[in-house]
């Protein structure tokens, strides 16, 4: 912003120096070229008039020869007198023959033998030199005793004239220097309070603590907007704060009693009907449903307590370690649980990420799984065209970890929603609580990836993450070909047929 005001402020100064300069120097050159013809004229009327008075007295042979040189010496140009007839009485400068011939027929000469009443003012070039010619005759009358024609050099003028442009220039630079000194200032303090503004956005979006910012510095209008802002801020945390502590602590609390009376319902079970035990089996199967959404409710709520710092996170022995915890479970519902993909390394998550994101993934991919169907753990490095599609979202390479499953998938408006707390769908299995998915997108958030849904090679659900790959891992360019579309189809049909 501070750049943004000072460009401006110079942009304003520089068209009104050129408004001004411009003219002036237009003006100024004029003048110049003026001045310096009227000072011609006023030698060639001098010369004239000393002239005059030669030839009546005369001494013209004797006397206008030093008379031309002492000119011609005096301001730097030459000095030419003629004769009534054109014949060459003095000259500053030596003619040749040819020149002494053409004389009379020279443009201002010929003016000034006719008598006529004003000068002539000629610019032309001799020796490679542009002179300012200027003619006049001498004596009055319509048949003068002669002329002179005093020529003058335009470099003095020009020189003159662009003595005026430097120090127009010069000006101008000293006056935009000035501003630039004094527009930094203004625009420094103009922008401070705004930056202080900006920073303290970033960190409430980020998660943190919002330091309230000063309110006595800047134009009254930024100040009120940073006081606007200091008490949005105190709002919005006093919100946060309250609702998580709302969500931790009731969920918290309703751990014992949902515990006390998962307890007593399994105690009724000898002391009931054979023909109530139904009822009680599915008020069992309630009471561990609202027991797992409290535990969702408490990891959300923990999640959001404070950013958690984000560690290296080894998703290969991840990968293992879950799929050899999940497969007995998979197997007692005739489900197979298989695993694909190349190492992947290390990622960059936060503490105990990885883990409830492939639990809460296998345990939707099992609850949807019809028996004899393959449950598929896959793992990808972005290929290079993804990379550069996803560029906003990641500065860094990312992992992609997948569970596909081959139940009967979702909508594309279904997928849509699928990450809102408690949304699940109309033809959903009994047991879930809405909050699997949402927990999961959470956590990629938290570990600076994202939660994705899509149809599966095989017409179920894929669902996956991209996790950034940890800034020291070894960065591997050649896995790039493992994303290709037909490799999920190919590693389900294998898995399938090994079956």
């Amino acid at each position: 912003m501070t750049r943004r005001l000072l460009l401006s402020y110079l942009t304003l100064a520089a068209l009104v120096l050129l408004c001004l300069e411009l003219p002036l120097g237009y003006v100024y050159s004029g003048a110049e070229r003026e001045r310096v013809v009227n000072l011609a004229k006023d030698e060639a009327e001098s010369v004239s008039a000393y002239s005059a008075l030669s030839i009546a007295a005369g001494g013209a042979a004797r006397d206008l020869p030093a008379r031309a040189a002492h000119c011609a010496a005096r301001i730097g140009g030459k000095v030419l007198i003629v004769d009534a007839n054109g014949g060459l009485l003095a000259s500053s400068h030596p003619l040749t023959p040819e020149e002494e011939s053409r004389i009379a027929s020279w443009p201002g000469i010929a003016a000034a033998l006719r008598g006529s009443p004003t000068e002539d003012v000629r610019t032309s070039t001799i020796g490679g030199v542009q002179y300012l010619a200027v003619a006049a005759p001498i004596g009055p009358g319509a048949r003068p005793q002669g002329a002179v024609r005093i020529t003058v050099p335009t470099r003095m003028v020009h020189e003159r004239v662009h003595h005026v442009w430097l120090l127009l220039l010069g000006g101008g630079i000293a006056v935009l220097a000035a501003v630039a000194v004094v527009g930094f200032a203004i625009a420094s303090w103009t922008s401070r309070p705004i930056r202080e503004l900006e920073r303290a956005t970033h960190e409430l979006a980020t998660g943190g603590t919002a330091t309230p910012v000063a309110v006595t510095s800047g134009p009254p209008e930024v100040r009120s907007l940073a006081a606007t802002f200091n008490r949005t801020a105190a709002r919005l945390e006093h919100l946060l704060t309250s609702q998580r502590a709302f969500a931790g602590e009731a969920s918290h609390q309703l751990k014992t009693p949902l515990a006390a009376l998962r307890l007593r319902l399994e105690n009724l079970e000898n002391h009931i009907a054979l023909q109530a035990r139904g009822s009680l089996g599915a008020a069992m199967t309630e009471t561990d449903r609202l027991a797992r959404m409290v535990e969702g409710l408490l990891a959300m709520a923990r999640l959001d307590e404070k950013a958690a710092e984000r560690e290296r996170v080894d998703l290969d022995a991840v990968r293992a370690e879950r799929h050899h915890a999940w497969r007995p479970l998979y197997e007692r519902h005739g489900v197979r649980l298989a695993v694909a993909g190349d190492a992947a390394g290390e990622v960059s998550a936060v503490p105990g990420a990885v883990e409830q994101i492939l639990d809460n993934l296998l345990s939707n991919a099992l609850r949807v799984s019809p028996a004899g169907t393959t449950v598929l753990i896959d793992v990808r490095r972005a290929a290079q065209h993804e990379r550069r599609f996803t560029a906003r979202q990641f500065s860094q390479p990312f992992v992609e970890l997948h569970v596909m499953d081959e139940g009967p998938g979702m909508t594309e408006e279904q997928r849509r929603r699928a990450f809102d707390r408690f949304w699940r769908a109309p033809d959903a299995p009994k047991g879930g609580t809405g909050l699997g998915l949402a927990l999961v997108q959470r956590l990629a958030h938290a570990s600076g990836g994202e939660a994705l849904l899509r149809t599966a090679p095989l017409g179920g659900l894929d669902a996956f993450v991209r996790l950034p790959v940890a800034p020291t891992a070894k960065q591997g360019g050649g896995s790039g070909g493992h994303t290709s579309a037909h490799r999920p189809v190919r590693e389900l049909q294998a898995v399938r047929g090994q079956g």
